[in-house]
């Protein structure tokens, strides 16, 4: 550690003052007892005495008792120097004791923060590997269970062959998938993923999702549609696939969790000049408002088993996430327990020119 002795001189100008002042007094008050000496040379006398008294007692102050505390806080600013805190390391000793407190109280609040920090952060890694251990036992179970069970002598049935084959391909598709999604989000996180920014109609992308999720509301008689009937296109500026695979996800988030006999509806709004607002709304069962903070965390699911009987890989809302954030734009979740959710993202605007020309 760089050793460097920050002087202070407070305590040893008012100490030597104080000494100086009592000797001054005493000396002078002796020397007009015993010597009568007149008012003049007590008065010569004291000022010399008390200069030199001063310097002496200033000096022998200084150096003692500088050092005396020196050696004691050199020794805490080498016990904190054991937990490399580059806060005190790069820093002179100092011996001015208020300097000190705040120096030590800052570094136990930085330290008890990164302590924060780290149990923080080491709940959410056990979460997370327990999440994804679970989300690939059970498509793996599941594979291995019908593979065993045609090893086993079922294979010989020509109907229980092809059933169970279909069902453990069902299995790998499912494994493939989360594994997809886990190289995509890590490609997110990193910054690895390139965005191929193009100008295109939002409100016909929306359509072309409607078209290709018609089936799955069907299933639930869930009507897809626009808040506005009669919306017109509205170009902006992003990565087509990564907006649409954005709104995918939502859409069937939405159909995931709705009602039966429900609706979703899309909303293309003009918020400002350079800004749309995409926002996905449904009548479904809603969040509660302590699960909304964590919607967008890797594999958290507000119904576990519900959510995990309708499929997908749980990293649905966290890649949405990450592709807004990729194209520095903001997403906002609003939901109420019973009533039903709505999720909104902001994308950049075409340039006007350019959307005359295309329409």
């Amino acid at each position: 550690m760089k050793i460097s002795f920050k002087k202070t001189y407070k305590f040893a100008i008012k100490s030597a003052f104080y000494i100086t002042l009592f000797s001054t007094a005493f000396v002078v008050f002796l020397a007009m007892l015993v010597f009568h000496a007149s008012t003049k040379s007590l008065f010569l006398f004291g000022i010399a005495f008390m200069f030199t008294i001063y310097l002496f007692s200033f000096l022998v102050l200084q150096y003692r008792v500088e050092r005396f505390i020196y050696r004691r806080v050199k020794k805490i600013y080498d016990d904190v120097s054991l937990l490399e805190s580059s806060t005190l390391i790069n820093q002179p000793i100092t011996t001015d004791m208020e300097t000190l407190t705040r120096e030590v109280k800052k570094f136990a609040t930085d330290k008890k923060l990164e302590i924060e920090m780290l149990q923080v952060r080491e709940e959410y890694r056990r979460e997370f590997l327990g999440n994804i251990s679970h989300e690939l036992k059970t498509p793996l179970f599941t594979v291995q269970g019908y593979i065993s069970t045609l090893l086993d002598g079922a294979m010989d049935d020509k109907t229980i062959r092809k059933k169970y084959l279909k069902r453990a391909d069902k299995g790998v598709e499912r494994l493939i998938y989360i594994v997809e999604d886990l190289d995509m989000i890590t490609k997110l996180e990193s910054g690895d993923l390139d965005l191929e920014i193009t100008e295109f109609d939002i409100v016909e992308l929306i359509r072309n999702v409607f078209d290709l999720l018609e089936m799955k509301a069907d299933k639930k008689n869930i009507k897809l549609a626009f808040e506005n009937e009669y919306i017109r296109p509205n170009f902006v500026k992003a990565d087509k696939d990564r907006i649409q695979q954005v709104i995918e996800n939502l859409i069937v988030n939405s159909i995931k969790y709705g009602k039966k006999d429900g609706i979703t509806e899309v909303a293309v709004v003009n918020l400002t000049k350079e800004k749309v607002l995409v926002r996905i709304s449904d009548d479904g069962e809603g969040i509660e408002k302590q699960n909304i903070p964590r919607l967008f965390e890797r594999f958290y699911r507000v119904n576990k088993s519900g959510s995990r009987s309708e499929g997908g890989s749980g990293l649905g809302l966290a890649i949405v996430k990450h592709i807004i954030e990729a194209h520095k734009e903001k997403i906002y979740v609003e939901s109420e327990f019973g009533i039903g959710s709505e999720f909104s993202f902001t994308i950049e605007k075409a340039n006007k020119k350019q959307v005359i020309i295309k329409d």
